[in-house]
């Protein structure tokens, strides 16, 4: 294996330094792990306190493996950033950089980081990422099974997968990186991968970004630090993306339906595009046309799964054939939490949706489903994220005329299928939802567990024979669920144990 010149000169450089790593969560455990064992002195933050079950189990498991360091927990845990001097402060992507506490902590001398910008830095092979508003998942998981098709070793990682950081010393520069990136993680990024997929831009997220052009700005991070080498595929039928162009320093590829709207800025032969050609999806390249399967032979259904597909192409064209592409295509049957087949029961499939975590997200999900002609109830609620709302009760009267909501934003799915229904009648059951009914806490588990199983059964009671039941949750998870994954993961649970 060649030596990673940039690794082995990061564990000389952090040998014996202080780190701070503000979260115990999925990705950072990892990251204090592998820093103790370059040895490093780290002391981990968090908020939580030092009796809460998820410290608690994870202080047994670091003891477990020989993991000695220093904690700073609870109220205040951010004090010691002010109090003490550290080399480095690995922050969570949930966190600005103009926290007062991290701003001590820069002052001192501390270099900030987070785990992804590290191991951008550090990986030694080509790294596809992926972002945007809606799709990463999809396109993210359909890039890494064109490749994996190809013959390449792929490692998948941000939202999805594992993290990679202590795992960049087992890549060699002919495997190939696969993220998917949210605006969290892009928000600071001064470091660009080297194909770049944004999918789309709508407001999202705007309940962490301090306005829309801040999120929109985030995005770019993710290409515009690109040499000439780096490429970016930008979806040509949102005008935010499109004009994206105008920043990118390597190579640009367009993707949309229509073709129309990968030469807005003229037939330039060098710019890559992907479009449906008819019902075909079409790849284009000076001057060549290559046709490489028609809609309705993708396994996966929906509109926004043919433009997934149309960008993956884009990303992929220059490592992969046509028959890889083809064959992920028509084999692919789609990522967990997305239009994801649970079971039938009574002659009613159940469905789980749960990565529908904005009006956006569930407005495609409905598309998808009408395509099919399908028609049944829809299970709906989670925590708003001051989205736009305009079309989507259209969209679920379309497919459900019977909806259950229970979560935090019922009283924006309530109006917006009021404002919409234009006549049409619909039956509309909403359960009560309790601020601070969340799961991590054991007093409320079972309330939480409870009104899940109710919103179930009286889903169960609306359905009909032939009809589905689907979990589109319009928001995210936060409001009870620990992430949108255990929300769709109990959904299932509770679907499977239906009799």
């Amino acid at each position: 294996m060649s030596v990673n010149s940039k690794l082995e000169a990061w564990k000389a450089l952090v040998k014996g330094k202080k780190a701070a790593v503000i979260g115990v969560g999925i990705s950072n455990r990892p990251l204090i792990k592998w820093l103790h064992g370059l040895g490093c002195v780290v002391t981990a933050f968090d908020k939580l306190g030092e009796d809460d079950p998820s410290i608690v189990n994870t202080k047994a498991e670091f003891a477990a493996e020989g993991v000695t360091i220093n904690w700073s927990l609870g109220e205040g845990y951010m004090d010691a950033l002010s109090n003490e001097c550290f080399d480095f402060v690995f922050k969570t992507p949930k966190m600005r950089m103009d926290m007062p506490e991290i701003v001590a902590a820069k002052d001192k001398g501390a270099v900030l980081l987070t785990e992804m910008e590290l191991f951008i830095a550090l990986c030694p092979c080509e790294i596809f990422g992926i972002t945007g508003s809606d799709g990463k998942t999809t396109t993210t998981t359909v890039v890494s099974e064109i490749l994996k098709q190809a013959g390449y070793k792929v490692w998948i990682g941000g939202n999805i997968g594992t993290p990679l950081l202590d795992k960049v010393g087992e890549m060699t520069p002919s495997d190939k990186v696969v993220l998917e990136l949210s605006s969290f993680q892009l928000l600071y990024m001064s470091r660009s991968v080297s194909t770049a997929i944004v999918t789309n831009i709508t407001p999202n997220h705007l309940d962490f970004h301090k306005d829309y052009d801040e999120y929109i700005s985030s995005k770019t991070n993710m290409f515009k630090y690109q040499d000439a080498l780096g490429k970016v595929v930008l979806n040509g039928a949102c005008d935010i993306t499109y004009n994206m162009k105008d920043i990118a320093p390597g190579r640009v590829s367009f993707f949309a339906q229509d073709r129309a709207n990968t030469v807005r800025n003229g037939e330039s032969p060098l710019i890559g595009r992907a479009y449906l050609d008819g019902s075909v999806l079409t790849y284009e390249y000076n001057g060549e046309k290559t046709a490489i399967i028609d809609e309705k032979d993708i396994f996966i259904p929906g509109k926004h799964n043919v433009e997934n597909y149309l960008a993956a192409i884009s990303a992929v064209w220059d490592y992969v054939t046509v028959d890889d592409i083809r064959t992920v295509a028509k084999e692919f049957t789609g990522v967990q939490h997305r239009i994801e087949f649970i079971r039938e029961l009574d002659g009613v499939q159940y469905y789980n949706s749960s990565i529908d975590t904005s009006p956006n997200r569930t407005m495609n999900t409905m598309r998808a489903l009408e395509s099919r002609g399908r028609k049944g109830v829809l299970i709906a609620g989670g925590a708003d994220k001051k989205c736009v709302y305009d079309g989507l009760g259209d969209a679920i009267l379309a497919v459900c005329d019977r909806i259950v909501l229970y979560g935090s934003n019922a009283c924006f799915v309530k109006d917006i299928l009021a404002k919409e229904a234009n006549g049409r009648e619909y039956t509309l059951v909403e359960l009560e939802s309790r601020d601070g009914d969340v799961y991590e806490f054991p007093e409320t588990r079972e309330a939480v567990r409870s009104k899940f199983v109710e919103a179930i059964d009286e889903a169960r009671k609306m359905a009909k024979p032939g009809e589905l039941v689907i979990l589109s949750s319009i928001g995210t998870s936060y409001d009870h669920f620990r992430h949108f994954e255990h929300r769709g993961d109990m959904f299932k649970e509770l679907v499977n144990e239906l009799e």
